[in-house]
């Protein structure tokens, strides 16, 4: 369990082809050698993956995440490359603040980035949900989008948008999201009880 504040931003190191169509993910960290350790979770721009192997080049301490085709297949994980910057979260732990909302870590599809205005300090960035999920996105609700824990300002049908704050632009790969950009995209878990319980009325 997370709570989609993003404390590192990571940068792939290498992408390899496994058997069993998985993906061998190393990815570079901020994190201290002693805080990664084999089978824990870390939350990788939103997606929950266990960390199968770590150490330390340069320097730089990375671990390595194997990624499955389903995972592949409905997040943005599939198009990572060397080079890419994702936002980083190890998991909750009991008696740790909760910063923003509970986030499991397990991507519902991804939102599409449709416009990006930017203010003095922040932006306001408009995303499309995939229409399956539209309905469990409301105005002053919870999303994460690549991890990060954000509160809806507006929503259009299909179309939400959420208000960047300067800091958040600044530790996080949101300062560089530009229109045409997906991001994978985390509902609220209450909203998702709230319309099954509605379902079942």
């Amino acid at each position: 369990m997370f709570t989609g504040i993003v404390t590192n931003m990571g940068e792939v190191r290498s992408v390899k082809p496994r058997a069993g169509n998985l993906h061998r993910i190393t990815i570079f960290c901020g994190y201290s050698r002693a805080e990664i350790v084999q089978g824990a979770s870390i939350a990788c721009s939103g997606v929950c993956l266990t960390v199968v192997d770590a150490g330390e080049e340069d320097g730089r301490v990375w671990f390595a995440v194997d990624a499955a085709e389903e995972t592949l297949s409905v997040t943005t994980v599939g198009g990572w490359r060397h080079g890419s910057k994702i936002n980083l979260e190890r998991p909750l732990k009991y008696g740790d603040e909760l910063g923003g909302h509970l986030v499991a870590g397990h991507v519902d599809g991804v939102a599409t980035v449709v416009a990006r205005e930017d203010m003095s300090e922040a932006a306001r960035i408009a995303l499309r949900a995939p229409a399956e999920l539209a309905r469990f996105i409301a105005p002053k609700g919870s999303v994460a989008l690549d991890g990060i824990s954000f509160t809806v300002n507006a929503v259009e049908g299909d179309t939400f948008s959420v208000l960047v704050i300067p800091h958040t632009l600044r530790v996080t790969t949101f300062g560089a999201l530009r229109k045409g950009d997906d991001v994978n995209l985390e509902v609220d878990t209450m909203a998702r009880y709230a319309a099954r319980l509605a379902e079942m009325k």
